[in-house]
C-alpha cells in the first residue's frame, strides 16, 4: 500500500504507550499517533515535562486522548507498578523510545547497579515487555516497535562487558545500548513466531535527527531563530526529529508491516520516508540476539520469551 506519513490511518479506540513520549522523537511519536484518535500513554518519570508535552499536543490535536503514566526505566523493580497504573484491559502497541545517552564520563550505574545507557535503554525495555505481555497478548496483532540507532549497526556487542565496566567510553556504550535494542526487538519476534503469539515485534530507527530541523512545541521546546537559520545546510542530509518520528509510527499503524522487519528513512537510511531495510551484519547474527536474550534474563529477573504471548 502507499503510505503518507502525513495521513495515517484512523485508530480510534486502540491503546498506545509511548516511552519517553514526553520530548525528542517520542513526542512526535506521541503526537502524530494522537491524531489518530488513539488513546496515547505518554510513559516518563518526568511528571511536569509530561504534562508539557499533554498540553502541546492537545493544542495541536483537538480532542487529543493523551494521559500520563509515571514510567522509571531504570528502576526495574517499579515496572510492575508502572504496568498495573495503565489499567488497561488490552494494549495495541507499546513503543519503546525512551533512552539515555551520556558523552562524558564518568560511568553511572541504574539503581540495581547495571551501567546507565545499557540498563535504561535496553534492560529496561526488556522487563518493561514482559509486564506488558498480558495486556498485549489480549489483542490480536498488537506490536511491540523498539527504537534502535543506525549508530547501533556500526560496533560490536562485547559479551563478556555488557556493561561497560573497561575501557568505559560514553559514546561507545550508547551505540551498544542501541545495538542489543535492536538484536532484542529481532530475537523477540522469532520467539513470538516459534511460540505461535499474534504480537508482531519490529524493529525501527530514526535516521538522523537533529533539533535545529524540528520545529518548535512549545511548551516542550522551542527553536530559536538562529537555531533555524544554522541548520538549514544540515537539512541536505539530516531531518528533524518531527519526520525521524516516521518509522515508529508506520510500525504501528500500517497493516502491512510484519514483525521481525527493520524499519528506517528512505534516504541513505538517515533522512526521508519510512522504508522496509535488509537486516544484515550483527543483527542478523542470531547466536548473538540469543546469548544476549539469556544474558538480559539473568540481569533481569524476567523471560519475555516465556510470556503468555
Amino acid at each position: 500500500m502507499t503510505w503518507d506519513v502525513h495521513r495515517p490511518p484512523p485508530a480510534e479506540g486502540k491503546n498506545y504507550l509511548v516511552t519517553g513520549g514526553n520530548a525528542g522523537i517520542g513526542y512526535f511519536v506521541a503526537e502524530q499517533l494522537a491524531r489518530t484518535g488513539a488513546t496515547v500513554v505518554l510513559g516518563s518519570r518526568d511528571t511536569a515535562r509530561a504534562g508539557a508535552a499533554m498540553a502541546s499536543i492537545r493544542s495541536r490535536v483537538p480532542g487529543a486522548h493523551v494521559r500520563h503514566l509515571r514510567l522509571d526505566l531504570a528502576d526495574l523493580s517499579s515496572l510492575r507498578a508502572s504496568v498495573d497504573a495503565l489499567e488497561l484491559d488490552g494494549l495495541d502497541a507499546v513503543v519503546h523510545n525512551a533512552g539515555v545517552m551520556l558523552d562524558r564520563p564518568p560511568r553511572r550505574e541504574t539503581k540495581e547497579g547495571n551501567e546507565l545507557m545499557f540498563g535504561t535503554n535496553h534492560l529496561g525495555h526488556f522487563a518493561l515487555t514482559w509486564w506488558l505481555a498480558p495486556l498485549l497478548s489480549a489483542v490480536r496483532g498488537s506490536r511491540v516497535v523498539t527504537t534502535g540507532s543506525f549508530v547501533g549497526k556500526s560496533v560490536d556487542l562485547d559479551l563478556d562487558d555488557l556493561q561497560s565496566t573497561h575501557d568505559y567510553r560514553p559514546k561507545r556504550a550508547y551505540a551498544r545500548s542501541k545495538l542489543a535494542q535492536m538484536l532484542f526487538g529481532l530475537e523477540l519476534d522469532r520467539r513470538l513466531r516459534a511460540a505461535g503469539g499474534a504480537t508482531l515485534s519490529v524493529v525501527t530507527h530514526p535516521g538522523g535527527a537533529i533539533d535545529s530541523l524540528t520545529p518548535s512545541r512549545p511548551p516542550v521546546r522551542v527553536r530559536t531563530v538562529g537555531e533555524r537559520l544554522r541548520g538549514l545546510p544540515a537539512g541536505v542530509l539530516l531531518q528533524g526529529k518531527e519526520a525521524a518520528a516516521w518509522p515508529a509510527v508506520r510500525a504501528v499503524l500500517d497493516p502491512s508491516v510484519r514483525g521481525g522487519g527493520l524499519w528506517g528513512p528512505r534516504v541513505f537510511g538517515i533522512r526521508g520516508a519510512p522504508r522496509l531495510e535488509p537486516v544484515r551484519g550483527h543483527l542478523a547474527d542470531t547466536e548473538l540476539a540469543a546469548r544476549l536474550w539469556a544474558a538480559s534474563c539473568d540481569l533481569t529477573g524476567v523471560d519475555p520469551g516465556s510470556a503468555p504471548w
